[in-house]
């Protein structure tokens, strides 16, 4: 695909860790709204700009609404749009894929990383 891609530029935006978890948890509270601190507090280890960022991200492309009240300071609330909402499965059931698959994949990876200490660099010589 094409990086000018259209397609593309938004499967970027939505493959990112941080999207699949902002819209999961969204999607646990909807159609109810959360609060950006209370975000903040169910992903772990989202910084404070990341999850702006990613905020940011879903309003844009119509995938979450952002409601702002008029105190101080103000109160941010965001949920997913019925857009939104549609992503929740797909982003799901690659979740799922991933659990399932893990143990492969770890297998997989350790046989790639080999014997601990041996490098591409240094073979080492097991027998």
């Amino acid at each position: 695909m094409d990086p000018l891609c259209p397609t593309r530029q938004l499967l970027d935006r939505i493959g990112t860790k941080w999207t699949s978890m902002a819209v999961k948890v969204l999607a646990e509270e909807a159609p109810d709204e959360l609060r950006f601190a209370e975000l903040r507090r169910r992903i772990p280890g989202i910084s404070q700009k990341m999850l702006s960022v990613t905020l940011q991200t879903l309003v844009r492309d119509g995938l979450a609404a952002r409601r702002v009240e008029p105190t101080v300071p103000p109160a941010v609330h965001y949920r997913l749009t019925a857009l939104g909402l549609s992503l929740e499965g797909p982003l799901s059931a690659l979740r799922v894929w991933a659990e399932t698959h893990m143990p492969e994949i770890d297998r997989s990876n350790q046989l790639a990383d080999g014997p601990a200490g041996c490098t591409d660099r240094q073979p080492c010589s097991h027998g």
